[in-house]
């Protein structure tokens, strides 16, 4: 698309990029990207989108506009409060560029109409904190066919990982389907206020990256972020063939809502670091099993745990199947829960959380031990 001589001055920087100039610019220029979740992921995500000449942008939100938001959701100022965050984020994105095209979706992201929003997109960025939407969208991108540049949050760390279709795995690949309420969300844990700053500024980058077809995306690799210890760790993500949506005979073919938010499962436990330490003492000796990567393994990790990345655990189950009552771990308990989701399907009885994972342990239990 061709450019008028005031998105030339605007855009100069990107067109003295040799790597973007002004094709890459008029790709930019004829981009449809939707952003579903209009909070600390998306903010920065849809500001920086917005700044760098995306044609289209979606934004996607069935929120209005609360206090606590303020805290990291940079979309929005105190004049906002109470206000739907999907017609204020238009507001603002088209003051910063009135060139633009931005709309408005002020509703919630159901199978029902996932089908009519994404049609009028070619990329998705996922800022959402539901699981039961994350995996929405993930599978509702692989039936579509389109790219997806999923991001998630928690404390003090987050992730990033890009779906191309035909290129690599997808969402479900990584994390196997966990049930909402699973893993805390921000109201529950807290979230360091520039955390989401980080990784939606970074979804906006592989957006762009996807657009202009320039750079490495994140396909077949997540990106994580620690930034307590400012560290950033990169882990290998295989395509899954037996993934329920995008694997050699998939079981989702239609994109469906996920059961409502429930407790935990029945026969699922939660031990803290210092419950588990309690049972060690007394000479309990429940099979602990550490689902980190090799890297994290190596760095330090229980006596006497057994090593099953998560990645291998639907394929090593049988290492485990006769042992009642296993513990789960992992560095602060995501992936630990969703290999006790693993083993309930499994019919392995009275699995066990490691809640707040390695982390909690060395902060709890052994500070000398090592955790990255």
């Amino acid at each position: 698309m061709s450019l008028s001589m005031a998105e030339r001055e605007r855009y100069r920087r990107h067109l003295a990029l040799s790597e973007i100039g002004e094709a890459g610019q008029g790709k930019l220029k004829a981009a449809r990207v939707l952003i579903v979740g209009a909070g600390g992921l998306g903010s920065p995500a849809a500001l920086y989108l917005a700044a760098a000449g995306c044609g289209t942008l979606g934004l996607l939100d069935c929120d209005r506009v609360d206090l606590s938001n303020l805290q990291r959701q940079v979309l929005f100022d105190s004049a906002a409060l109470g206000e739907p965050k999907a017609e204020v984020g238009r507001a603002r994105l088209t003051a910063l560029n009135p060139d633009i095209r931005v709309i408005a979706h002020a509703l919630e992201l159901r199978a029902a109409n996932v089908r009519e929003v994404f049609a009028q997109y070619d990329l998705v960025l996922d800022g959402t904190d539901r699981l039961a939407t994350r995996y929405l969208i993930n599978d509702a991108c692989v039936i579509l066919r389109r790219p997806l540049v999923s991001a998630a949050i928690h404390r003090f760390e987050g992730h990033l990982m890009t779906y191309v279709p035909e290129r690599g795995p997808c969402y479900r690949c990584a994390f196997p389907q966990a049930l909402d309420g699973m893993v805390a969300n921000c109201a529950e844990a807290g979230v360091l206020g520039v955390l989401p700053g980080v990784l939606g500024t970074l979804q906006a980058t592989e957006a762009i990256k996807l657009i202009a077809g320039i750079g490495e995306p994140l396909i077949g690799r997540l990106l994580t972020y620690d930034a307590l210890a400012m560290r950033f760790s990169e882990f290998r993500v295989a395509r899954r063939h037996d993934c329920a949506v995008c694997g050699d005979a998939p079981t989702i073919t239609e994109p469906c809502d996920a059961p409502a938010r429930t407790a935990t499962p029945a026969g699922l436990r939660r031990l803290t670091a210092a419950a588990l330490h309690e049972l060690l003492q007394h000479g309990e000796t429940p099979l602990l099993v550490d689902v980190r990567e090799d890297a994290e393994w190596a760095a330090g990790h229980l006596q006497g745990a057994l090593h099953i990345p998560l990645g291998e655990l639907p394929q090593r189950l049988s290492e485990i199947a006769s042992h009642a009552d296993p513990v789960f771990i992992c560095r602060s308990g995501g992936r630990s829960m969703a290999a006790c989701q693993m083993a309930l399907r499994a019919n392995i009885r009275s699995p066990a959380n490691l809640e707040g994972g390695m982390m909690a342990w060395a902060a709890t239990v052994d500070p000398s031990l090592h955790v990255i």
